[in-house]
């Protein structure tokens, strides 16, 4: 089965370089946490993956299909979920399932039933009719995810997810990522949570100056620090040690 994600030489450029030759591979089923400062260039990888971004160089591929060559066959098994969340304010969450539902031609029956679904797991049941403007941006994130989940993809791209989310609904978007990963399918989140990062990941990359400069287990990256270390203290050195190397290389 090819990887669930498989990026080569991925670079990218604005007024600076922000991307500079990353490799990863991601594999069916896993639960990968990308961590990095802010301005480290991890949105602007997964924007690049979720056919957002163009790269300046560098290949794709989602399941075995270059995302470069056919973006809509790799965006019907994917799901991009932003830290802002882009919902239609005068759409309830059920019409705006039905609306997300019939652009990726989900039959019907199939579509109600997921909607159903997702509403009941994110909490969302008693508002389900009521109009998408009114709600707090934790609420229109759990509309957001649902309408990404709608069509049941096998690769689900978050950036910071969890930002403006209180505790309960945090835990209630936890849990349907946990679901989706037992069942199979593949995530992949940005996030400056470290703790949740450390309790859900099963493989940490850690972005700097454009660089993946650090990926594993939490005891590989344990291993590599050279003792034990919580996330935070992991996170922390490798990101100055990458800060530093990269210093040194100009």
């Amino acid at each position: 089965m090819p990887a669930a994600l498989a990026i080569s030489g991925l670079e990218k450029a604005f007024d600076r370089p922000v991307v500079k030759g990353v490799d990863l591979t991601i594999q069916s089923g896993e639960f990968y946490a990308l961590l990095g400062p802010n301005g480290a260039g991890k949105t602007t990888i997964l924007r690049m993956v979720a056919g957002l971004l163009k790269p300046d160089a560098g290949s794709i591929s989602v399941f075995g299909v270059d995302a470069l060559s056919d973006p809509v066959s790799a965006k019907r098994v994917m799901a991009w979920v932003s830290d802002e969340p882009m919902v239609y304010d005068r759409l309830t969450p059920l019409e705006y399932l039905d609306f997300v539902a019939g652009l990726w031609q989900v039959e019907p029956a199939r579509a109600r039933q997921s909607a159903n679904d997702l509403i009941d797991w994110l909490g969302l049941g008693p508002h389900a009719n009521e109009l998408c403007g009114g709600f707090s941006k934790g609420m229109l994130q759990k509309v957001a995810l649902a309408g990404a989940l709608v069509h049941d993809p096998q690769l689900i791209i978050l950036d910071e997810p969890l930002t403006g989310l209180d505790a309960g609904s945090a835990r209630q978007v936890k849990d349907v990522l946990r679901q989706r990963t037992a069942a199979g399918v593949t995530v992949i989140m940005t996030t400056h949570i470290l703790e949740v990062a450390e309790r859900m990941a099963e493989r940490i990359g850690i972005i700097a100056q454009g660089r993946l400069i650090a990926e594993g287990n939490l005891a590989e990256l344990r291993t590599r620090l050279g003792r034990e270390s919580s996330l935070e203290d992991i996170f922390l050195d490798l990101v100055a040690q990458g800060q530093d190397e990269d210093q040194d290389a100009a």
